[in-house]
């Protein structure tokens, strides 16, 4: 598996599977700069495209995560008056969120490549992220004196 890659996590509605789908940086930061609402000073790509379509009098209905060939997600581009095009699924995704426009994944890719994340574990995976946005490196410096050490998982009270 990759490491030190940024990774989507596309949560399946109503049940507890996830598709995780590791991308590029620059994909992530259009993925990150969309979710979090920034509008860069001149548009990036993914925004030019977007802008590109509007002003074509067109609109993106879905993405569809459709395949995964020799390790990659393809994916599907779903226009109005049926147009489909292939993209690769990172630019299919932040394009999608621009266009507010639903992404769908393949019943049988997500039994093939889904990981099942009880809803359990999920809690467990919001509270470690929650200790990892709380804690600092001097939380760890000399966790025998004055104060203590955060502590994963945290102490049950």
């Amino acid at each position: 598996m990759p490491t030190n890659q940024p990774i989507v996590l596309l949560r399946e509605r109503g049940g507890e599977r996830y598709l995780p789908i590791w991308i590029g940086a620059a994909e992530a930061t259009a993925i990150a700069y969309a979710q979090q609402g920034v509008v860069p000073p001149r548009p990036m790509t993914h925004d030019l495209l977007k802008n590109v379509i509007d002003e074509l009098g067109h609109r993106l209905i879905e993405v569809r995560i459709v395949a995964l060939k020799d390790s990659i997600f393809h994916a599907t581009l779903v226009f109005d008056g049926a147009v489909e095009v292939s993209a690769r699924s990172s630019d299919a995704i932040a394009l999608a969120l621009r266009a507010g426009a639903s992404i769908l994944v393949e019943d049988s890719l997500l039994d093939e490549a889904g990981v099942a994340i009880a809803a359990e574990e999920d809690d467990e995976v919001e509270r470690f992220r929650e200790f990892l946005n709380n804690v600092s490196a001097e939380d760890f410096d000399n966790p025998g004196e004055t104060g203590q050490a955060e502590t994963w998982p945290p102490a049950q009270e």
